[in-house]
């Protein structure tokens, strides 16, 4: 089962933002999304778990916000690592982001807006490409059926329409995602059994059931220079096949 973050108190007063960024070996975008934040963002600290040994290509002091590092013993998955973070975050807000992430503003105060909706469970920011492409970070959830066909034909289209109102779409991807620290210990955190893929699907399928909505809100933009390890990585691409049976053959995932 999914693991269960306890809270560190019961009451969090502060609007501070707690950021989890997981490392592996990504060293030198870390550096420049540290350097945005440190920039753009205020009222957040940041949760930096090195999952694999690495010499960083920076001083720990450099930047002029509250940072932590962590360096694991051996490598975890996803979740683990977010879910571990998680432990010990001090903010009202969890963030989830990843480090080839890149920011030319602070997104924090539209998606901290976005959560006063009782309803919203997760909030996310639009997602661009480098070219300043809209990417399909907000989906339905997957079906065989889907699956299938996309194997088939090799189409590929965007599952939503982004334009300048918010979206409330079934799941947001894991990239980016904003949640209160309330609903996150709620939910158990991300499901461990998850090494890498599809934790964010089940996540919000059990915000979904919950009573909770994802939302895309377009006026908080984020940059993604996409890594697209399970295309290129045998390992990652057997990581991918493997959780994308657990979510649709498992309880959570069934339709």
């Amino acid at each position: 089962m999914h693991a269960d973050p306890p809270a560190k108190s019961p009451t969090r007063t502060s609007d501070l933002v707690s950021i989890s960024i997981v490392s592996h070996r990504h060293g030198a975008l870390v550096k420049e999304l540290l350097g945005d934040i440190a920039r753009c963002c205020r009222n957040v600290e940041v949760l930096l778990t090195l999952n694999i040994e690495e010499k960083l290509p920076f001083d720990e002091a450099s930047f002029d916000i509250p940072l932590r590092i962590v360096r694991n013993a051996s490598a975890r998955g996803f979740g683990a690592n977010h879910n571990a973070a998680f432990r010990r975050a001090q903010g009202r807000y969890f963030c989830v982001l990843n480090p080839d992430m890149r920011l030319n503003a602070d997104p924090f105060p539209v998606l901290v807006e976005a959560l006063a909706d009782p309803r919203v469970g997760v909030a996310a920011p639009c997602v661009a490409n480098p070219a300043g492409e809209t990417e399909d970070s907000a989906r339905r959830f997957p079906t065989l059926r889907v699956i299938v066909r996309k194997a088939i034909t090799g189409a590929r289209h965007h599952d939503y329409e982004v334009t300048n109102a918010p979206l409330r779409p079934e799941w947001v991807a894991g990239m980016f995602m904003l949640f209160r620290f309330e609903v996150f210990r709620q939910l158990g955190g991300f499901d461990e059994r998850y090494f890498l893929y599809y934790e964010d699907v089940d996540l919000c399928l059990r915000l979904r059931r919950l009573g909770y909505d994802a939302l895309l809100q377009p006026r908080a933009v984020a940059l993604h220079d996409a890594r697209r390890a399970s295309h290129r990585d045998l390992r990652h691409f057997l990581w991918h096949a493997r959780s994308l049976t657990r979510f649709l053959f498992s309880r959570t995932g069934s339709r």
